[in-house]
Parts: C-alpha cells; sequence; structure tokens
C-alpha cells in the first residue's frame, strides 16, 4: 500500500511541475509590468528584470501631470468607469429579466427565440462593428460615451443562457406557491427568485463591468475623434506605446495598467463575500 502511494505521488510530480511552468509563463509578464511601474527610468528596459533604481515618479506623472497633453490617465479613467458602471447595470438588468422569462414563463415562439439568441450569440461581435458603427454615426452616437453603453448593453440579453440554467435550478413550488398568495410575476422575481440567486447574480454584474471596462476595439472604431479628453483607459494606454512615445511614457504606461487592475478587484473582492454567503446559507430556511 505505502509502495502504491509513492508510486501515485511520483507519477504527480511531472504533472505539478507543468501547472507550476504555466503559472510562471503566465504571471512573469505581469511581476515584470508591476516593477517596470516602480522604476526609476521611464522608457522600456528590457535588458533588466527588475529595475536599479525604484519611484513612484511614473505614478506621480501619470495622475498629477497636468502639463502632459498626451498621458490624460485620470479623465480616462473616469470615462470608462462611467461607460462600465451604467453598462453594468443596464446589461445585467437584461441579462437577469430575459434568463428569467426564458426559464419560468411559457410563450409563444419561446423555444424560437431562444435558439436564435444562442444561434447570434455564436457569431463574433467585431464581426457587426463596422455596420453597428455606421448605424450609430447616423443617429450621431459617435464620439459620444453613451453610444458606447447602448451597443455594450443592446445585446446583452443574448447572454442569457448561463443565467437561465440557474434560475432553472430553483423549485418552482417557490413560486407557485407566492401565486396562489396573490404575488404578481414581478413580485415573484424580485422577492422571491433574485434574492436566492445571488451567485449567478454576482457572475452577471461582474462580467458585465468588465467588458466596457476591457474593451479596446469597439471603443477604438467608436471613440475617433482625436481628442483624448474622449478616450477610454484602454485607447489611451494603447496610445502610450506608439513610438513617438514609448521611450517616455511606458513606467507610465505599466502603472496605469496596475491602476486598472484595481477597480476590478475590489469589484471581485466586495462580490465574492455575497457569494460564499449565498451558498453558505442555504436557499430555504425554516
Amino acid at each position: 500500500m505505502r509502495k502504491n502511494r509513492y508510486v501515485k505521488a511520483l507519477l504527480l510530480v511531472p504533472r505539478h511541475l507543468f501547472l507550476a511552468a504555466l503559472a510562471a509563463f503566465w504571471l512573469i509578464p505581469i511581476v515584470w509590468l508591476v516593477f517596470n511601474s516602480f522604476s526609476e527610468f521611464q522608457g522600456v528596459n528590457i535588458r533588466q528584470f527588475f529595475p536599479e533604481t525604484y519611484s513612484l515618479t511614473a505614478y506621480r506623472l501619470l495622475l498629477f501631470d497636468s502639463t502632459d497633453t498626451v498621458a490624460r490617465f485620470p479623465v480616462w479613467f473616469m470615462n470608462t468607469l462611467q461607460i462600465a458602471i451604467f453598462t453594468c447595470i443596464i446589461s445585467s438588468s437584461f441579462v437577469l429579466m430575459v434568463s428569467y422569462a426564458t426559464s419560468r414563463m411559457r410563450f409563444r415562439g419561446r423555444r424560437t427565440l431562444m435558439s436564435i439568441g444562442v444561434i447570434l450569440g455564436l457569431f463574433p461581435g467585431f464581426l457587426a462593428m463596422i455596420a453597428v458603427y455606421f448605424i450609430m454615426r447616423s443617429f450621431g452616437l459617435t464620439n459620444n460615451h453613451w453610444g458606447l453603453v447602448i451597443v455594450y448593453s443592446g445585446s446583452s440579453g443574448l447572454g442569457y443562457l448561463i443565467a437561465k440554467g440557474f434560475f432553472d435550478t430553483i423549485s418552482e413550488t417557490l413560486s407557485e406557491s407566492a401565486r396562489l398568495d396573490g404575488a404578481t410575476e414581478m413580485q415573484v422575481f424580485w422577492k422571491i427568485i433574485l434574492p436566492l440567486s445571488k451567485p449567478i447574480i454576482v457572475y452577471t454584474v461582474i462580467t458585465a463591468f468588465l467588458v466596457p471596462w476591457m474593451d479596446f476595439i469597439f471603443a477604438s472604431i467608436m471613440l475617433n475623434s482625436g481628442i483624448a479628453t474622449d478616450w477610454t483607459v484602454a485607447i489611451g494606454l494603447y496610445n502610450m506605446l506608439d513610438r513617438a512615445l514609448v521611450n517616455s511614457h511606458f513606467a507610465r504606461f505599466c502603472a496605469g495598467g496596475v491602476l486598472v487592475s484595481i477597480p476590478i478587484s475590489i469589484l471581485f473582492v466586495i462580490m465574492q463575500k455575497f457569494y460564499v454567503e449565498s451558498i453558505t446559507s442555504g436557499s430555504v430556511k425554516g
């Protein structure tokens, strides 16, 4: 028995070494970016992994240097935060309502609509970007943050499938009991289903927030006026890597990458608390 245990342990060594190598490949660029954000040297240093001297100069210049007309990080950050917050609220509402309707309601054409939604979700979003751009331009919504919110939120309901699967696991008897007591469909949704659905709400909120926060391609198509104060964080940081700017702004680019990760980390920590509580508390209490 002991010999078999040693053999199994030895067989696990290559697997763990492989996973450790993958983790190292994934973490090395992130660690390098973080250390370079604290470098005194503002250009690209590929000869050394760790900076020779450490400083907060890049963060100071990025956040407080009002004379730099290229790096307008506070403005970019607020633009992206506003777009992400409004998109998160609207998209999460759409996804949860569509998921509830397809899970609990029975109406003509329900299966057809569900199939169409799944099929449309299989197509890459960038295939429709040019068409969407011309439509938005005809309404005067390009170079407009509300235009981005509309586009990000408009098709969010197509991502109903995961939330619908979760709603399907909630006992139908709870809804039926509430209806027998005179509750409307809206009251069932708000007072019965949503309180039991914190895990999927957390997933939906985080996903909806990440889409505009991390998007570069569509934001660069919509915000193409060349005015730096209109950009999102992704566009602004990318432009710091321009050949004419990279030697003086690379450390600031790294600092911006670190700062961008902070709201996501805070959101995840806050929402994780509700996620764990909802799982440990149970769905029905006597």
